[in-house]
Formats: structure tokens, sequence, C-alpha cells
């Protein structure tokens, strides 16, 4: 293509962003309109077309100028992370949650199901607990939990000065499960529900077997505080696996490809939220779950903080003054 014909068919185009530009550096409080990085993301395409045709060297200046602004306007709001993270954390993730309340209530009816029904039936039937766990593991558990052992929650008796070694473990140890969870969604949510189950199932047998053989008191005292944030994250990633599947499933009048990049979209920010979550659980665990407080102590302490989490995603950002 002729460089006049190349410049008489996007000029038009390139005055309309340089002139939306002009508004945005004028006034750093103007927001971006919805199709600037599509404009930007066609200029950068036009300019690279320019470059490779060879064409003048005018041009191709007032392009990579423009480019060049574009560029500083698109990501010059990255300044005001901390303001962005902060309402994202105070309404914007416990409304995005709300929104997508049916994917919650299902992750939480497969992995709260499986744990409370498999719980249950271990501690009628003791025996059903190696249908889940090997006995190898099954041992570990018990002496890990055992009342007498002297190191809450451990394999091992460890110093106080290696719980961050500890806290750092939980980190990498519980995300891994929770984009495993998130992940697998994409297998057209089948990959997220069995890791719900699987983990449902896996925790239900081991809280089912350690109260059945006494060790009921060393266990939930041990977990109570920091399962407020773990357990809800787990559901939550599962939910956020689950809409990326609905989305392959039922796309509705979009394309497979489209829908699934509207449901990425919230996804990802939940797995934002659950990322956080599981900070503060690993937190929780290294430094307050596996000390010497009592366990009436612990029970109080976990009480709160389920009401807690319950009460932030249930009703966190619904103020009238809320930050949009």
């Amino acid at each position: 293509m002729k460089q006049s014909l190349f410049e008489k068919r996007h000029q038009e185009e390139w005055d309309r962003l340089s002139q939306q530009l002009d508004q945005l550096e004028r006034s750093r409080n103007v927001g971006q309109s919805s199709d600037f990085p599509n404009a930007y993301r066609r200029l950068c395409h036009h300019l690279t077309l320019a470059q490779a045709r060879g064409y003048s060297s005018l041009l191709i200046d007032a392009l990579q100028q423009l480019a060049l602004r574009g560029h500083q306007q698109l990501y010059r709001d990255r300044g005001r992370f901390s303001a962005s993270l902060s309402t994202f954390i105070l309404a914007g993730f416990p409304r995005l949650i709300r929104e997508q309340w049916r994917f919650v209530l299902a992750a939480a009816l497969m992995f709260l199901g499986s744990l409370v029904g498999i719980g249950l039936l271990v501690y009628l039937f003791p025996e059903l607990v190696y249908s889940v766990l090997s006995v190898e593991e099954a041992s570990q558990i018990r002496g890990m939990y055992d009342p007498a052992a002297g190191h809450l929650g451990r394999s091992i008796e460890r110093a106080a000065s290696e719980d961050w070694v500890m806290f750092g473990y939980y980190i990498m140890h519980n995300i891994g499960i929770a984009f495993q969870t998130f992940a697998s969604g994409l297998l057209f949510g089948l990959g997220s529900a069995f890791f719900l189950f699987f983990n449902g199932l896996t925790i239900g047998a081991v809280a089912g077997h350690l109260t059945q053989i006494g060790s009921g008191s060393t266990f939930w005292s041990f977990v109570i505080g920091h399962g407020a944030f773990e357990l809800t994250a787990i559901v939550l990633a599962g939910a956020a696996g689950l809409l990326l599947g609905w989305a392959l499933i039922a796309p509705g009048r979009l394309t497979r490809g489209e829908a699934l990049r509207l449901a990425a979209g919230k996804s990802v920010l939940i797995i934002g939220g659950v990322v956080l979550l599981l900070l503060i659980a690993a937190f929780v665990e290294a430094y307050w779950s596996s000390s010497a407080v009592t366990p009436t102590t612990k029970y109080i302490v976990g009480a709160l903080l389920w009401l807690l989490v319950l009460g932030y995603l249930l009703f966190a950002g619904r103020g009238h003054h809320a930050p949009e």
C-alpha cells in the first residue's frame, strides 16, 4: 500500500487519538475512555506497518511520538496502585464474590459437602480413613496432632525462630493448591470440581479420624484460626475455576473464546483475592495456630476470625460511599 493511501485511510483515527491524549495530558483527573487501549494498540500496529513498509521518516517519527504519549497515558495509573489495591480489597473483591454467588455456592457445596460427609463417615466407621489416606499418612497425621507430642501441627518439633520458614512453606503449598483448583477449571469445570471434592475428602478424613481417636481438641484448636482464611480461599479458587468452565459449556450468544476471555477477567480478580486470603492464612498458621495458647482462647479467636471473613464477604463494599 502506498504511503499516501495509508495516511488517508488512518489519519482521522490518529487525529482522534491525538485529541484524546491532549485531553488526558491537560487534566490528570480525566479517566481513559473505554476505547483508548484499543486505539493505542491499533496505533502501535500502524507504526509497525509503517516501519516494515519503509514509509518516510516524517510519518514514522510522528507515529512514534504519538505512541510514546499513548504509552505514558495508558500506564500512568500504575502510580495509583496502592489506592487501586485498597479499593479492590475493601470493596471490589467482596462485591465480585457476591456477584458470582452461584459459582461460590456450587464450589462450597462440593468442597464442604465432601468434607463433612467423609468426616462423619470416618468418625462412625474408622476403617474408612484408609480409603482416603495411606497407612503411613494416617500415622504421620496422628503424630502431628498427638496431645502428648509437644509439636502441634508439625511432624517434628521446631524452634520459634523457624516459624518464618513454615510461613513461606504454607504460602507456596496453599497457593499451589489454589492455582491447581482454579486452572483446572479450563477442563470444562471438571478439574475444579475434582480438586474441590478431593481436598474436601482429604481434610474431612483427617478431621474425622483425629476426632474419633481422641485428638480432636488439638486438631480443631489448631485449624480453627487459619481455617477461616484457608478453607474460604479454596472454595473461592474453585468458584473461579467453575466460572471458567461454565464459560466454555454455556457461552450463550458469544463465541467460546470471547466468553472465556470475559470470564477469565473476573476469575483472575477472584484469584487475586484468594492469594491475599492465603497469605493471611499462612501467617496465622505459622505464628498463631501452632502456638502454646490454650485451646479455649484459640476457639474464641477462631470464631471471631470466621465471623470477620464471612462479614467481609457478605457486607464489605455495600455502603453508599464505598469506593467504586
